[in-house]
């Protein structure tokens, strides 16, 4: 199972500030324990520095890192606030039927986190427990048949 941490990175900041990038490692580490053997990409792991690229090398990242969404199994989307960059890795994996679009959103009524996220989780414990009971495994087993 190939899996691919999508998440919030500017969102709405008009500068070169990033949110918090802490909730990439954890959801490393939980989709490791829950899905061993799984491959997860973490686009951020390898692009520390991706937010000063010129834009020859930010255009070419941010393309395959679009096309990856089309290709993996799994799309997990952390989106604790609006995110332009996780909407377009969303859409790109719901329209290429993608296994399952899993969002950790408190934003339930937008529409980008509605329309294309197979299972919805309110925040980063709810997505915890759903793991631990086996509840996020029969829901993407669920979709992939």
């Amino acid at each position: 199972m190939r899996i691919f941490i999508a998440g919030i990175m500017q969102g709405s900041q008009a500068g070169t500030l990033l949110h918090d990038q802490q909730y990439r490692a954890r959801l490393a580490d939980r989709l490791a324990e829950g899905f061993p053997g799984a491959e997860i990409y973490d686009p951020r792991a390898n692009h520390h520095d991706s937010i000063s690229y010129d834009a020859n090398l930010g255009r070419e990242v941010f393309y395959r890192h679009n096309r990856m969404c089309r290709e993996v199994d799994v799309v997990v989307a952390f989106v604790p606030e609006a995110s332009m960059g996780t909407a377009i890795e969303m859409w790109e994996a719901h329209e290429h039927g993608r296994a399952v679009v899993v969002a950790i959103s408190p934003l339930k009524h937008n529409w980008a986190i509605r329309f294309c996220s197979h299972l919805v989780f309110s925040d980063l414990a709810e997505f915890e427990a759903a793991l631990e009971s086996g509840e996020l495994k029969r829901g993407i087993e669920e979709f992939s048949a």
